[in-house]
Order: structure tokens, then sequence, then C-alpha cells
């Protein structure tokens, strides 16, 4: 959780999005990589205000990476690719997103993404070249803005507005910022078939032309199978797959594809993989301690020095806008996010107060004292079907909102929970703080004939040999050369 003030109600998104499907007209255009006439609902100039629009959703509800080393480099080796786009009339933009999972994606208007946890499995210049043309074939084909014009503006807007558990209401989506989240649709909705083949197709060819190895996305295909298959044994979340479908002869297709390029004659960026691969070093894997880190089930967040614990057994996720616990049957959540600046807690339940234009909403919240911090709390009820128990805490500067919300005829049965969950919220103590480790990326070098569990071992590797094997593209039983450059994940402290 990156804590930001809500200082307003950001209704802005809907009704900008409604004013674009206001505007939609019904025309015939021809694709620029296909080069088939082809009807579309969004013209070029609503595709990239929607871009826009997605784009700024897409940095506050994900997160974005703000690297001095990498972000140049990307947008680089973004443009060098974009010169080569069969499409001219969108201005490319690269970015990295602050998302552990495994994923790249394109928004209408040029907005090409890459996350932390994609970069951790790449290998080569050429692999990040292949993942980042696919990319951009998408935008060039007006990929996205197919699916927009097939599913039409009403199956369009039936994403915009998704309620926390099923609770949906305009005073619940005032109060905890709203959970529509049009961006992810855009985002996890998969490619048909055709257009995945049209993407790699156009993706390898720009890669080539801009003088890199088009067989490279086969390999890093390859790999991501691989990491797909080896997290698939337990929970896992969206990844590069779920947007972009596999067939069973993708590899074996984009492989035979890059045979029949012309690899143009240009020097990499990087001289060298090696010094590719340190452009790497550093990188985080999984979760970020900046963000917060989730231990169990309980949140610790070292820069703005709290905890709180949420109920054993209800699922935690982690966002740039507010931490969401729900309950195992999904009829229940508990949010926690910022809601104002200030020391006053009741600066809280003014802003709530301004944000669902209610008036009595102060003088029915009583004041109280949370492990030593100035807090306040009261209950609301919305609607008539939900009610919402809230709690404002005053720590650092900030008030904090944590947000229990049932349906009315269970609340009853969950009020402790949700008081327990408040009550919990504390500073670190100065052992706590201490603890709070997250995973990095480090470059070493292999032994002549060592194993890859041997050094696993010898390195102190948080990941264990058969991940160590994947990440780097490597078969488990492989011996390794003298000097060979290996990442590895090591367990650091936060600093």
């Amino acid at each position: 959780m990156k804590i930001k003030v809500m200082r307003k109600v950001r209704s802005m998104g809907l009704m900008a999005l409604l004013g674009l499907m206001a505007g939609m007209w019904t025309g015939c255009s021809v694709n620029p990589v296909s080069g088939m006439p082809e009807v579309t609902l969004v013209s070029a100039k609503q595709e990239q205000e929607l871009g826009d629009e997605e784009a700024k959703k897409v940095a506050e509800q994900m997160g974005l990476l703000d690297d001095n080393q990498f972000a140049p480099y990307l947008t680089q080796l973004g443009q060098r690719l974009a010169e080569q786009s069969p499409r001219k009339d969108v201005a490319y933009q690269f970015y990295q997103v602050d998302m552990a999972e495994p994923n790249a994606f394109a928004l209408p208007g040029g907005y090409v993404y890459v996350t932390r946890g994609l970069l951790s499995l790449v290998n080569s210049e050429d692999e990040l070249a292949g993942v980042v043309g696919h990319e951009i074939g998408h935008v060039a084909a007006r990929h996205t803005v197919q699916r927009i014009s097939r599913q039409g503006p009403f199956a369009l807007l039936t994403n915009l507005v998704a309620g926390i558990t099923g609770l949906v209401s305009p005073m619940v989506g005032s109060i905890i910022g709203g959970a529509g989240e049009f961006a992810q649709s855009l985002v996890f909705s998969p490619y048909s078939r055709g257009q995945e083949s049209e993407a790699d197709k156009v993706g390898q060819e720009m890669s080539a032309n801009a003088g890199w190895d088009p067989a490279a996305l086969s390999t890093f295909l390859n790999t991501l199978e691989r990491e797909v298959e080896l997290k698939s044994k337990g929970p896992r979340k969206p990844s590069f797959f779920d947007s972009h479908p596999a067939t069973p002869h993708r590899v074996a297709k984009t492989a035979e594809h890059a045979k029949e390029l012309t690899r143009a004659s240009r020097s990499p960026i990087s001289a060298s993989r090696e010094a590719f691969l340190a452009r790497l070093d550093g990188l985080v894997v999984g979760q970020r301690a900046a963000n917060g880190i989730i231990k169990g089930q309980t949140f610790l967040h070292p820069d703005f020095n709290f905890l709180v614990q949420f109920p054993e057994k209800w699922q935690i996720e982690n966002s740039p806008q507010r931490i969401l616990a729900a309950a195992p049957d999904g009829e229940a959540a508990v949010v926690l996010g910022a809601a104002a600046e200030g020391n006053d807690p009741l600066d809280g339940a003014r802003a709530v107060e301004k944000a669902t234009k209610s008036t009595d909403i102060v003088s029915k919240t009583q004041t109280v004292t949370i492990n030593g911090l100035s807090a306040a709390h009261t209950q609301l009820e919305a609607d008539g079907k939900v009610t919402l128990d809230i709690t404002w805490i005053a720590h650092g500067g900030l008030i904090y909102q944590v947000v229990g919300l049932a349906p009315t005829k269970k609340f009853d049965t969950l009020q402790a929970v949700f008081n327990s969950v408040a009550h919990s919220f504390r500073p670190l103590s100065a052992t706590e703080r201490a603890n709070i480790k997250e995973k990095r990326i480090r470059l070493v070098k292999a032994r002549a004939g060592e194993s890859i569990e041997a050094l696993a071992t010898r390195t102190s590797s948080a990941w264990k040999a058969e991940e160590i094997a994947v990440v780097n593209g490597l078969k488990s039983t492989v011996k390794l050369t003298e000097g060979q450059v290996i990442k590895v994940a090591v367990e650091e402290p936060y600093k």
C-alpha cells in the first residue's frame, strides 16, 4: 500500500468513460497491421482518450516503478521497436508496473507495460524486445479496441463498477474509494488466438528489423510456461498467460516464424548478456517492503510505521490505494486506507461526511484511544442492505480509516471481528521494523561443474534450485561453467 490521501471522491473516471461511450460512432477503417477494412466503435481520438484515462488508473491502482536506471533503458528499447511499428499515429510510452506477478500488457493509445515479475524471468535484451514488441503489436493492430467494439457500450459498462464482496452501493464506493477497475478488466481479458498470433508475428518482425533476435520471443515464452507450471501448484494471481492465452503450438510457431525473418545489423543497447543482466541486479521479487509486507495474517508497513492484524483464514490483498481483507465466504470485508492528513481522527469523519454529502456522521462519531493513538469510531448503514463499522486512527500525520462492511442482516455476528482488526492497529516495535526483509535479484558467478542446487546452497538463495533453473532459462540438471552469471534471489533487510 502506498499511502494516498483521499481529498475528494473520484467519480470522474466513470463520467469520462460515459462521455466516451456517448461519443462513439460506427465506422469503417483499415487496420494498420492486417491491411483489411474493419468496423470499429472507437475512433483514433477516442482510443487515445480512453488510453489516457485508463493509464491513470494503472498508475493509481497497480503502481509504477520509478527506476532511474532501468526506466530510461526500457524507453530506449521500446522506442527503437516503435520506429518499426506499422502504426505511426500513436505516441508509444513504456512503463514498469510494481507487480510481483509476471505480466505485460498494453492499453489503447500506445501505453505499454511490463511488470517487475516479468523482468525477473527475462534473460537477454532480445527476449525483452520480443515481449515489448508483442505488446506494441497489440496496439498497432488495435486489438484492445476490437475487444471493446465487439462487447459494445453496455457490455463495457458492466465492468466499470465491481463491489467489494459483492456489496455495491454509492455510499460504500464513496467511503472506500470505489472498486471499479476497468483498466484491469482490459488488462486481464484474454485475446483471441488470432490476435495473439498476429501480435507475435508483428512483434517478431519489429524485433528483427530493429536488430534483435526474433527467435528470443519463443525462448521467453518457454521460460514463462515453465514458471506458470511451477507456480500452478499453489494459489496464483493473474499472469501473462491469463491475458495472452498459450496454445500447444505457440512456442513452435514463433520459433518457426523467426527462421523466415532477416535480422537487421544493429548493435544492441546492452553490450552483452551480462551487461543486460546487470540492469536487473537489485530488482525486488515478491513483496516489496516499500508497499508494506503481509506476514501470515499481519500487515506491516515499515515506512509508515504501523501494524494491523487481520482475521484467520481471511484473504488479504495489498494494492497501492488500500489493503483489503475478505472473509472466506466472501460476504464481509475490511478495507484499510488513508482518509485525510492531520492529527484529528474526526477529520476522517468529516472527509466521509463531505464525500457522502451527509450532515450527521461527525455528530454520531465517538472519540476513543487505540494503543495510545487518538481514534474515532462510528457505524453507518448504506441503502438498508450494508452496514459499515468505521474507525479513524491518527498516526504519523495521517488519518487511517479502517472500514468493516457486511450485509446488515449478518453485521451483528461480525462486529467483534471488525473491532478486533481496528484495535490491532499500532506502531511497529524497533525489532519488528528491523526484521522486515525483501527478496532482491543478485547476480552470482558459478564455479566449474557446479550444480544449480549446490549454487543455491552456497549463495543462500531464497529461490530453490528448480526456481533458479526456470528463472535463468536452464535445465535443472545442467552443470554450470566457470564464471557463468546466474540470477538468484537474496533476502535482505529493508533499508
